[in-house]
């Protein structure tokens, strides 16, 4: 099929007189109850489920190997290739298959709020909520613009679909195509919301960098005088809850593009975890879940409609979706200046590292790249409980460039801008899972304070023998014993063999960027034989 005729057969479909282009969002609530694909929970947010995908599902993830782009992407277990032949076929597929509902949505709206770098996007669900979630998850227009957006990518989403893998090349019924020739992306036989979202954060990791511009799979404020914090970290490690912050402006929870004139958020809304979720705890994410907002997997009371965010019977990944304006202190338009501080988020299972500590640009590059943390539970399909693993950049799923692309401009960028960056552990502490608990979330915020506000810069520091990282002695609002990682464990000996075996995996996995040589490869861990 050529790329004209792929045009056309699209065209064809969003003309029929059973297309909904760009309903408000009152309509698209109202569509999604008339069609039971979901309920209001008592304050008044739309709730759904989304069946046996109740995460992303890497493994049925693929973009098609195609001229312009076969020797640019980092094919591998991430960016698996598929012909543009299946990719096609399948296309074809779902058209036929979304042309016969009685209903079908069309969002059109952009990634990116800084103008200069904006990709107008056009998304096509089959069902209603699904449309009401990129809605309220993407930049929506003005009224006025809409008649003047030409999308330059367009995500067709079809869950009903469900592919057979004998016949159509997949690795399941579910799939998530990208086709960066075509400029679409396919989604099938999953009605997990999220797929999406992060569809989207890959087109843009993918074409930002030809622009000097870092995509980045991280949340970012603003403080009032200015000051622009970052916190990278993969699902779960704390990057909504932290930069949720009432006493600083919301730029985004979770991607982030880094140009020449500072940061923007390629987002209008929040896609945040909602499990164990209270006012007391996370105020600002409890207050935003109302009219508008999509409630995905969360337990509700069949008679009282009110949400119980402690069950997790359906999945431990329970998400709500929500624009940016139901947080009271966005940033609106989401743009700012260049960071100030910089936070790698970690949740460690192996509960060795110190709570936070400070790195050298050097350190900040070696973590970067690694970008070690721990899968929690729900976050991607099979996972029960946590698991070790090492994300590059801290958003492996995502990139599909060599990871030293966005490694050298984080870098560069670091050093241009004398920005301060810290470790931060949001994992466990007295022990690996299963002994130690999860670290107190009062003293997390409470290190992320200080750091922001310069209160550690002079603090006296001790360096950890093995990971050499530099540990404050004190900290405002955090008990001492705290800090130092091993003063935590009951048996120190246990302490010893657990921080070497986490060691040995960071030397290990960093084995594998053979093009990463002297300080930056010298500042991982160092374990005496």
């Amino acid at each position: 099929m050529s790329t004209i005729h792929f045009e056309a057969e699209l065209t064809r479909v969003l003309r029929g007189s059973n297309v909904h282009h760009d309903l408000s969002v009152s309509q698209l609530i109202e569509k999604g109850l008339e069609r039971k694909e979901g309920n209001l929970t008592s304050t008044g947010a739309f709730r759904a489920t989304t069946g046996k995908y109740t995460g992303r599902s890497p493994k049925d993830k693929f973009t098609v190997e195609e001229r312009s782009t076969k020797d640019k992407i980092a094919w591998g277990a991430v960016n698996k290739p598929i012909s543009s032949e299946i990719f096609e076929n399948l296309y074809v597929k779902v058209l036929h298959y979304l042309e016969e509902k009685d209903e079908l949505f069309v969002h059109h709206g952009y990634a990116g709020a800084d103008e200069n770098h904006q990709l107008p996007i056009r998304i096509v669900n089959e069902f209603a909520w699904h449309n009401l979630f990129v809605t309220q998850l993407f930049i929506r227009p003005n009224r006025e613009d809409l008649n003047n957006i030409i999308p330059e990518f367009t995500i067709v989403s079809a869950p009903g679909f469900k592919a057979d893998p004998l016949i159509d090349g997949t690795n399941s019924e579910a799939f998530i195509i990208v086709s960066f020739e075509k400029r679409t992306v396919l989604i099938g036989g999953t009605e997990y919301a999220g797929e999406m979202k992060k569809s989207i954060f890959s087109i843009m990791n993918y074409l930002l960098p030809e622009k000097g511009v870092l995509p980045m799979h991280c949340s970012a404020n603003l403080g009032t005088e200015g000051d622009v914090a970052l916190f990278f970290g993969l699902s779960g490690t704390g990057k909504t809850t932290l930069s949720a912050d009432p006493h600083r402006f919301l730029l985004g929870d979770d991607e982030h593009g880094w140009s020449s004139n500072g940061i923007f958020n390629f987002e209008g809304g929040c896609y945040a975890k909602c499990i164990d979720l209270t006012e007391d705890k996370e105020p600002e994410i409890y207050r935003a879940i109302r009219y508008g907002a999509v409630l995905e997997n969360v337990v509700v009371d069949e008679n009282t409609r009110e949400a119980n965010f402690f069950d997790s019977s359906m999945t431990e990944n329970t998400r709500v979706a929500y624009p940016l304006d139901h947080i009271p202190n966005a940033q609106l338009p989401s743009v700012a200046g260049h960071p100030n501080t910089i936070v790698f988020l970690t949740a460690d299972a192996f509960g060795v590292l110190p709570p936070i500590s400070k790195l050298t640009k050097e350190q900040a590059m070696y973590h970067f790249i690694s970008g070690y943390t721990s899968k929690l539970a729900g976050t991607e399909r099979g996972i029960t409980e946590p698991q070790a693993t090492f994300s590059t950049c801290f958003g492996s799923p995502f990139l599909p460039l060599p990871a030293n692309v966005y490694a050298e401009m984080l870098g560069e960028l670091i050093e241009a801008h004398d920005v301060e960056v810290f470790l931060v552990n949001t994992g466990w502490t007295g022990g690996p899972y299963g002994i130690g608990k999860r670290m107190n979330l009062r003293f997390t915020r409470a290190m992320i304070h200080a750091a922001i506000h310069g209160e550690l810069t002079t603090i006296e520091t001790v360096v950890d023998p093995i990971f050499g990282l530099q540990i404050p002695v004190n900290c405002p609002g955090v008990p001492d014993e705290v800090l130092q990682p091993k003063q935590t464990w009951s048996d120190k000996e246990a302490y010893d063999r657990k921080a070497k075996e986490l060691a040995l995996k960071f030397n290990a996995n960093f084995k594998k960027y053979k093009d990463i040589t002297g300080d930056i490869r010298s500042a991982g861990p160092s374990i005496m034989q």
